[in-house]
């Protein structure tokens, strides 16, 4: 997968649909009663890179701070959603052991992950950062988990909305109509290509 043509034809596309009003609220982001739950094996950034992540969050919050901006406690890069989030998930029907036992299994040796996040990208419900594996270490678990999570009997989503293949980490989501809409992607334009920072991390 070209990873760069991903993105680029993912901002481009959500990009006109965000200037003609096209995007998606998120209305149960601040929800108390939102009852979607499920099982996603994350990636947590190191104190360093989330605090060049806020300095790119800050500024796009004095342009319109109506919108959902990660804290550090939120931010995270998705390895494998084991279970996808739905309205009555509860982790009392299921043996937490036995996914962690498959987890384990599936964790690659000697697993060096090397991602750099270089510029961001959009969809019509979000801005994300474009992240970029520099070896095979993240595909290579997401193919173990594939494999050992899809030759057992627990449950699991594997793949069903779509097949993960990128490295992004997502970091505003919309929960308002944009203010100052032209204001706010002139400033995200501005980062299209910036290296925020290069991840180093061992699992």
């Amino acid at each position: 997968m070209d990873l760069e043509y991903h993105y680029q034809d993912l901002y481009e596309t959500s990009i006109k649909k965000i200037k003609a009003d096209d995007y998606q609220i998120d209305t149960l982001i601040h929800d108390p009663t939102d009852k979607r739950f499920g099982i996603t094996l994350l990636i947590r950034p190191s104190e360093e890179v989330k605090h060049n992540i806020q300095k790119f969050l800050k500024h796009l919050k004095t342009i319109d701070p109506n919108q959902y901006y990660y804290e550090n406690s939120d931010i995270h890069i998705t390895v494998m959603s084991i279970i996808s989030c739905y309205n009555g998930f509860n982790l009392d029907q299921i043996d937490i052991s036995k996914y962690i036992e498959v987890i384990k299994k599936s964790i690659i040796e000697q697993p060096l992950l090397e991602i750099e996040f270089k510029g961001v990208t959009a969809s019509p419900s979000c801005i994300m950062l474009k992240g970029f594996m520099k070896n095979n270490g993240l595909n290579a678990i997401r193919d173990n988990l594939r494999i050992h999570f899809k030759n057992s009997s627990l449950e699991q989503s594997l793949d069903k909305r779509y097949t993960i293949q990128t490295a992004h980490t997502t970091v505003v989501r919309f929960c308002n109509p944009l203010n100052n809409k032209t204001a706010f992607l002139t400033a995200v334009e501005s980062y299209k290509t910036i290296i925020l920072v290069l991840l180093k991390l061992i699992t």
